[in-house]
């Protein structure tokens, strides 16, 4: 140590600084005792910089040297960061990089007990952070799994129904997709969007509980028989009332409703306007769109144009006239889906 270097030592100690000469690899003066907790070999005026010690500083020494060899002017900084001592006790350090009289200097300040404390709550909040993605993630997992097996026992259930119908799987399709696009266009939420594509298709379920005799009879029903017949939306919402899937509940009110009109007129129960669920008086508008536009062993398929004028004959009687309104503003992906999803070996309309 140089004379010269005394006052600058007798600084470095007021201030609870330490200067690390890179030429000689020594400390000039003592170091502080937070640098010894770090690097014990500190004690003896030498830093040794490895991944056990002093990994951090030691990757910017790194940069430092470059930085000398360079001849650059002014001070490199590294930013603030922390190394941790053997007792995992971290301490918040930030070096700079000097070239002072033609010497290279690594200038190391401990910035402080509060800046420690800072610097572990962000770390705790990080920590704690990733650990609630983590959960995130696998929340997210678990119900993208209890969906697929509601949606399975969903399938399985109108499967069983169809066995005795002439509904196609392609309808089924059909339903749930028109179902969810016009609820998205009314500015449902994107769960419950979901729950109607899932509950929508389960409309007729109620048909397993009717005869034969009349469910599959090629002519007109008496009306009798036609009593019968409406007994499947009471039968359908029986099956599926009182459960705890919440898309199996918005079927059962589909189940009941898709056939009430929007004037009182309809069946099983005469309600009307916002009495029937709006779930309910959507499927009512797409069921008959889509049964219109395909044909059946008992009925040929008819006409788009002649579908929609029917829908709009029956505005404000049999259907929600707003929601009928924004099926026609959503046609074109009403037509995408048909498109997408054709009856095999049936004819659509045009």
């Amino acid at each position: 140590m140089t004379r010269t270097d005394l006052p600058v030592v007798q600084l470095l100690e007021r201030l609870d600084l330490a200067l690390y000469e890179s030429r000689d690899g020594r400390l000039l003066g003592d170091a502080p005792d937070w640098l010894t907790e770090l690097a014990p070999e500190a004690s003896k005026g030498s830093l040794e910089f490895d991944d056990d010690a002093l990994p951090i500083l030691g990757d910017f020494l790194g940069q430092a040297r470059r930085f000398w060899q360079d001849g650059a002017r002014g001070r490199l900084r590294s930013g603030p960061f922390v190394e941790t001592d053997a007792r995992g006790r971290g301490h918040a350090l930030e070096a700079t990089a000097l070239r002072i009289d033609g010497r290279s200097l690594l200038l190391i300040e401990r910035l402080g007990e509060d800046y420690e404390l800072a610097v572990a709550n962000l770390q705790t909040a990080r920590e704690n952070l990733l650990v609630q993605e983590e959960l995130e993630r696998i929340v997210a997992r678990r119900t993208a799994d209890l969906r697929e097996r509601e949606e399975e026992l969903v399938y399985r259930l109108i499967r069983a129904a169809n066995l005795r119908d002439n509904e196609t799987g392609a309808h089924i399709r059909r339903i749930g997709l028109y179902s969810a696009a016009l609820a998205r266009a009314l500015g449902w939420p994107a769960a419950t969007v979901d729950d109607i594509r899932l509950a929508s298709p389960m409309h007729d379920l109620g048909k397993v509980g009717i005869p034969d005799r009349i469910l599959l009879k090629p002519g007109r029903l008496s009306e009798d028989e036609m009593a019968v017949m409406r007994g499947h939306t009471s039968l359908g919402a029986g099956i599926l009332e009182d459960s705890r899937v919440p898309a199996v509940r918005m079927a059962a009110q589909i189940a009941a409703g898709h056939h009430e009109w929007w004037n009182g007129e309809g069946y099983p129960r005469g309600l009307a306007a916002e009495d029937i669920p709006e779930c309910a008086r959507i499927v009512a508008i797409v069921d008959v769109y889509d049964a219109m536009c395909h044909a059946r062993s008992y009925k040929p398929a008819f006409p788009e144009d002649r579908v929609l004028d029917y829908l709009r004959e029956r505005r404000a009687r049999q259907f929600d006239p707003r929601l009928l309104d924004v099926f026609f503003e959503r046609l074109p992906e009403m037509r995408r889906i048909r498109e997408l999803h054709p009856d095999e070996g049936m004819d659509t309309a045009g």
